[in-house]
């Protein structure tokens, strides 16, 4: 074999290694876009659905104060705070204990409004000029 076909044969070597490493280098990179698409789509579709839980918990907080607001309406010396705002630093893991946690607040609320009794019931229908309760 002269030193020419050994540098051909070389050349040719070289060539199919290349070509074989462009083609390995296309496929992972295929396979690298199609999982990126995947986990793009994940994420939004994880988007979706915690901007449909914090939807959902807004609603519920808001339905929980206006059920409070209504409560209290009636007692004309209780002012009642601001509307319940979202809390950057709350754990979304912790969102059903935190909903969960209105709950018993509430109902301790209306207990209270409840053992107020007809004196405070009198006298704030009083204060507000109507006709008190017999």
């Amino acid at each position: 074999m002269t030193d020419d076909a050994t540098a051909a044969m070389r050349y040719k070597e070289i060539i199919a290694l290349s070509r074989g490493s462009a083609e390995n280098l296309r496929a992972w990179e295929l396979a690298r876009a199609e999982a990126l698409t995947t986990e793009i789509e994940e994420a939004e579709a994880a988007i979706e659905a915690a901007t449909e839980r914090e939807t959902r918990a807004a609603e519920r907080a808001t339905r929980w104060w206006k059920m409070a607001l209504h409560n209290i309406q009636g007692l004309t010396w209780l002012t009642p705070g601001d509307d319940p705002r979202p809390v950057p630093t709350a754990r979304a893991a912790y969102l059903e204990r935190y909903l969960e946690e209105v709950k018993p607040s509430y109902q301790e609320l209306v207990q209270a409004v409840l053992a107020l009794g007809w004196r405070a019931k009198r006298a704030a229908a009083k204060q507000r000029g109507e006709q008190p309760p017999a």
